[in-house]
């Protein structure tokens, strides 16, 4: 990397740690004003943003991304609205910020508080979803973290622009300018390095697949939180009322295929697969899903619409992301449970089951973010769990997991008061 371009990121963290200590300091009142004049500035340009993120869309188009992936690139009017609300929506929550978690006074005399507080600077790398753009620089500012955005190459015009409008908007509606960075290097060398700049940056989260979740692992020295992929499953019980199951299984697979709590696996118990099958793989067929199948699925579905596939164990090691899917008989839950261990990427997993007991067991067994029962895997999300805007679900365990949304954006100190307690 050049001496120059290193110099570049190395003065973007530089003004982003600067500014995350006045941002500390700004009241819930500065900081919501902000957010609320960020929603207004991308609504009165939202024609500009339009017009960038169209040369994205054509662009993407042109070079062969999937259906899947143009769906979570592209901005509509509707979409815009939709972003601008998150962000009034995130003003009108709690600011976790100066929360008192727990106090207590010990033996000694001594007040202990522990009190939520900003990390400082948060870099935040994702893909092809430009509304990560504004839901991340949201949820930073609204905890008081200057945040240093790096978006896909995909939507870099929708970025770029995106980035300059809340920018300029919470500038002139008194937070510091530098509180939002939006990183213009596309070359990978660039992200490395700030990377290693465990002096500016105090944590990163990745927001996309695998391959980006372990990019970020193997290359940053500053502490990574994951919100990756989600190669998540519906699994139908011996006792699942199959009308719920195939409503939930369509749900979970096709109402938006490109997301990460889409189900890229179905597994169904062999007590109901006679009955199941064929329905199943109808209804999948008909909005156009490929199905990979075992040999028992095959067997059971009967004349398709479309060819049936053999499925490896790349396909169920797969986050297809598309109108693909993985589908297996399974002989017992137990079976169930040990196929999402082995290829599951702990987001998001799902059991349609009338059996109290099943349940619980599948909910004590299988090692996931969130578990449903009786639902769709499509839920997973921020603002439909009611915690606002999120920048993604943790697969991880430590610090947070699930829904990345404001409390689990902060950190921790302890106050300690005394009245002159010497030890």
């Amino acid at each position: 990397m050049k001496t120059n371009d290193l110099a570049k990121i190395t003065d973007l963290a530089a003004a982003a740690k600067k500014a995350s200590r006045r941002l500390a300091l700004m009241t819930a009142a500065e900081k919501n004003r902000a957010l609320i004049a960020m929603a207004e500035a991308l609504q009165r340009r939202s024609a500009e943003i339009l017009v960038e993120n169209a040369e994205d869309v054509e662009e993407g188009r042109k070079r062969g991304l999937s259906k899947a992936l143009i769906d979570r690139l592209i901005l509509d009017e509707q979409r815009l609205k939709g972003i601008a609300s998150s962000l009034r929506d995130v003003a009108v929550l709690p600011d976790p910020i100066g929360e008192i978690v727990e106090g207590w006074r010990t033996a000694e005399g001594l007040e202990i508080q522990r009190v939520r507080v900003p990390f400082g600077v948060v870099c935040v790398v994702y893909e092809a979803r430009p509304n990560v753009t504004v839901d991340a620089a949201a949820l930073c500012l609204k905890t008081g973290n200057a945040v240093i955005l790096r978006g896909g190459s995909d939507a870099y015009r929708s970025n770029r622009i995106l980035a300059e409008v809340i920018t300029g908007a919470a500038l002139e509606a008194g937070l510091p300018g530098d509180a939002i960075q939006f990183m213009l290097d596309k070359d990978r060398a660039a992200l490395v390095a700030l990377l290693q700049m465990r002096d500016m940056v105090d944590l990163v989260i990745p927001r996309g697949g695998e391959a980006l979740k372990d990019f970020l692992l193997e290359n940053s020295k500053v502490p990574v939180i994951y919100a990756a992929g989600g190669n998540c499953h519906v699994y139908v019980d011996e006792s699942a009322d199959l009308k719920q199951a195939l409503e939930i299984t369509i749900n979970a697979k096709c109402h938006r295929p490109g997301v990460c709590n889409a189900a890229e696996t179905l597994l169904v118990h062999e007590a109901v697969a006679p009955d199941f099958m064929a329905a199943v793989t109808k209804g999948l067929q008909d909005r156009d899903v490929t199905l990979y199948v075992d040999k028992r699925t095959r067997e059971l579905a009967g004349e398709t619409r479309e060819p049936l596939l053999d499925a490896t164990e790349v396909q169920y090691a797969t986050e297809f992301l598309d109108l693909q899917m993985a589908v297996k008989v399974v002989s017992s839950l137990e079976e169930a449970v040990e196929h999402i261990g082995r290829y599951g990427t702990g987001h998001s997993e799902a059991i349609v089951t009338k059996d109290l007991e099943a349940s619980r067991r599948f909910a004590r067994s299988v090692d996931a973010a969130v578990i449903y029962i009786n639902a769709s895997t499509r839920f997973t999300d921020g603002g439909v769990f009611g915690l606002g805007a999120e920048i993604g679900i943790s697969t991880q365990k430590m610090h947070a997991r699930g829904p990345l949304a404001l409390r689990e954006l902060t950190s921790v100190k302890y106050v300690v008061t005394g009245e002159g307690h010497v030890r």
